[in-house]
Parts: structure tokens; C-alpha cells; sequence
């Protein structure tokens, strides 16, 4: 699945990824369509939609069906837990406790001819979530310089002419401050992450369907954020950062309603 189609939020696909990461992976139990189509309702999905959802998942592996006389049932696929257990790590160890800096940063130089528009676009938009800021052209930094196989993997795919990789301290001309602000619009970021503290902050679910839709929604704005926060260290970020208080609301959100939402899920499932 593509970081852009994973990060698209909105469409009934995508939360039906959410919901089966959340519910159905950790079972190993199959279920039945009308089961999830009621589920997804919650939402406001319409049912053909829901079902077009499924039929998509399915046609890219990630989903199998079987028919018992008028009723389908439908199992995670081996491709489809991998993928959904690859997702959940990601979704639930972001915004833990980060890991000490050495300073270092990784810095790309890419040449694209302004000719191969199509190229510059597609490197922009891989590099930019794989969490690399480009403070001029040509140019691509990320204080994380494990990810130097990633982006080998990008410019080798798509075939980004000559580039070239460093690792190096900054230097004394300038400021780091001014290098972070011009690659990254952190300020976005934040607006984003307030906005998430706004939604969830003060919502209190009673019943154990409200619990289900309150943990469903609160898992799938958050699993945006791996993509779309660069994930600096602590000490290049502004100060009282927004993504520290909506990492903490996230976690303690998820442990107080999952037991709740659990179990409602095992009620539509029974």
C-alpha cells in the first residue's frame, strides 16, 4: 500500500483497513460482511460503498472470502496480517519516547532536470514522506541517518540520475533553527496535531458501540501522523510542541477505551 493511500483518511477503504487492524487481526476468527458493513456504517459509509471496500481489499490480496450458502464470511490473507501487523507497530510505537541524537544529519543531492516534471514530483512526494525536509533545491536532509536504505530504495526505483549521500554535524555559519524551518513546515504539522487534541481530548464515550466508533476514529487520525511529522529530535522542535501532548492523549485514550470497544466487537461478531 502506498504512503499516500495509507495517509488518505477519508474513504471507506481506508477505514476499513483501520477496522481490521483493529478488530479483526488480533482475532483469528472470520467475519461476516454484514458484520462489517454495520461497523463502517458507523461511520456514515454507505453500504455499496462498504462493499466496493471490500471487493478492492480483496483484488489486492489483502482479503479472502468464503461463501457459506447466501453469506459471505471474509479472513485476513498471510500478505494482509503482515501488512496490518507492520501497520500497528508503526501506528502504536509513534510518538513514544525518542531516541537521544548524535547530531548528525543525512543530507541528499539530487539532480532532476526541470524537464522530468513527472520525476521531480514523484521524488518530492516519496522523499517528503519518508520524512526528508529539502531546504534549497536539489537538496534533502533528515536528522535520522538510518534512513539512508530507504531513500537508496527510492532514488534506485526511480531512477534519479547521479545522487549523492553525506553524513556530517552542522557547521558554524548559520543557524540549525533557520536549516529545520526551511525543510520542513512544522507549523502544519502542529495545527494538525491540535486539532486531534480538540476531537479526543474531551471525549468521553458511554456505551460500548460509542466506545468502538470513539477507539476506531481515534486510531485512524493517528495512524496519519507517522507520515506526515518528520519526527525530529527533541531538540530541533519549537518549544511545548503539539505532537508530544497528542502522542500522550493517544496512548492513554487507546488503553482506557480498548476494553470497552473490544468487547462490542465481539458482540456484532457473536
Amino acid at each position: 500500500m502506498s504512503r499516500r493511500r495509507e495517509v488518505s483518511h477519508t474513504s471507506a477503504r481506508s477505514l476499513l483497513m483501520t477496522v481490521l487492524g483493529e478488530y479483526v487481526l488480533p482475532r483469528e476468527n472470520p467475519v461476516w460482511t454484514a458484520t462489517l458493513v454495520d461497523a463502517l456504517g458507523l461511520f456514515g459509509i454507505e453500504e455499496k460503498s462498504a462493499r466496493q471496500a471490500l471487493a478492492r481489499a480483496a483484488g489486492e490480496g489483502w482479503l479472502e472470502s468464503a461463501r457459506e450458502g447466501r453469506r459471505v464470511r471474509w479472513s485476513l490473507t498471510k500478505p494482509g496480517k503482515q501488512l496490518l501487523t507492520e501497520g500497528a507497530h508503526r501506528i502504536y510505537e509513534f510518538g513514544g519516547a525518542g531516541r537521544e541524537w548524535d547530531g548528525r544529519w543525512l543530507v541528499l543531492l539530487v539532480s532532476v532536470p526541470e524537464s522530468q516534471r513527472d520525476l521531480r514530483h514523484r521524488l518530492r512526494t516519496q522523499l517528503t514522506w519518508a520524512g526528508f525536509g529539502s531546504p534549497s533545491a536539489g537538496v534533502w536532509v533528515s536528522p535520522h541517518v538510518a534512513r539512508e536504505d530507504e531513500a537508496r530504495t527510492i532514488l534506485e526505483q526511480l531512477g534519479a540520475g547521479s545522487p549523492m549521500s553525506f553524513t556530517a554535524s552542522y557547521g558554524g555559519i548559520g543557524e540549525e533553527a533557520t536549516l529545520v524551518a526551511r525543510s520542513w513546515n512544522l507549523s502544519e504539522v502542529e495545527e494538525q496535531y491540535e486539532d486531534f487534541i480538540d476531537q479526543f481530548d474531551a471525549l468521553t464515550p458511554e456505551t460500548g458501540e460509542q466506545a468502538l466508533s470513539a477507539q476506531t476514529r481515534l486510531v485512524h487520525e493517528w495512524r496519519r501522523f507517522p507520515f506526515l511529522d518528520p519526527q525530529l529530535p527533541a531538540r530541533l522542535l519549537p518549544a511545548g510542541w503539539s505532537g508530544t501532548k497528542a502522542a500522550e492523549l493517544f496512548h492513554r485514550k487507546h488503553a482506557e477505551w480498548r476494553a470497552s470497544a473490544q468487547a462490542h466487537w465481539d458482540e456484532l461478531t457473536s
